[in-house]
């Protein structure tokens, strides 16, 4: 009997040793826990960059007040989003009033229509090293999202917003659905398409690029995060972390700017 539990016990350690190797073990992985504190129900979309898989379908559905962890292999680098007003049983395209895919639930690596606001995910495959993210308007906003590492401290934490943009958002940069609802503001690149506004041609660098009137009303509404491609400083964040929280509509749906909690 001894050298049966032997043989087991070999076994046993060949097998942890190959999935080691193979990185089939806990810790290859990044979670983020996706929260939706919105009043009404968000259907969260991921893309990501060339070359990297697709984590959670692509899409899923989030009731109000439910959490749901992602999870993404390490050197994962891609973007997060909030899909508002959908109704995939339609078969209509868009199917969602902001962030649709192609009316996908699961968007399966497409990237949603603009405008919506994105997490923005690099994950370093050297565990050693920084994680990076941050939040960007530079193609409009939807909603406000509060992003940090789930052991939360105030250097790794993006907060929300201190105003609901839809309210002071410009009249020629809203978009709005079938009831005349405010549920998007565009950028000014996104809206007029013009170099100056999107930092490009003749005005790709940061020198000929400058915020505009557009910019600074989404830099006053959302200071933490992109208002346009050249913002600075850096709106970017660098922490090491296994595990971060992504909350749509955070505690007070941006009237307390210091509030940070989850």
């Amino acid at each position: 009997m001894k050298l049966l539990g032997d043989s087991y016990f070999a076994l046993f350690l060949f097998l942890l040793w190959h999935f080691v190797l193979s990185g089939q073990v806990l810790g290859t992985y990044v979670t983020f826990h996706v929260h939706n504190k919105c009043p009404f129900p968000i259907w969260p979309a991921t893309a990501p960059n060339t070359g990297q898989p697709v984590i959670a379908d692509g899409g899923f559905y989030l009731p109000s007040g439910e959490t749901k962890p992602v999870t993404a292999p390490w050197s994962w680098t891609g973007r997060i989003w909030a899909r508002t007003g959908c109704n995939f049983g339609s078969k209509l395209k868009p199917a969602c009033e902001t962030g649709d895919c192609d009316g996908r639930l699961e968007c399966n690596g497409l990237i949603g229509t603009p405008p919506a606001t994105l997490v923005e995910i690099t994950v370093q495959a050297d565990k050693t090293k920084p994680n990076f993210y941050d939040v960007s308007l530079v193609d409009g906003y939807n909603l406000p999202v509060l992003v940090t590492t789930k052991q939360a401290s105030t250097n790794c934490t993006i907060k929300g917003c201190v105003k609901n943009l839809k309210n002071s958002c410009p009249q020629e940069l809203q978009v709005l659905n079938q009831a005349g609802q405010v549920v998007a503001c565009k950028s000014a690149c996104l809206a007029f398409k013009l170099d100056s506004f999107c930092c490009r041609n003749d005005f790709g660098t940061p020198a000929k690029c400058k915020p505009n009137l557009y910019s600074k009303t989404f830099k006053e509404a959302c200071p933490a995060y992109y208002s346009y491609a050249f913002d600075m400083p850096l709106p970017l964040m660098t922490c090491s972390s296994k595990e971060f929280i992504i909350t749509f509509c955070p505690s007070g749906w941006g009237d307390d700017y210091q509030h940070s909690s989850m």
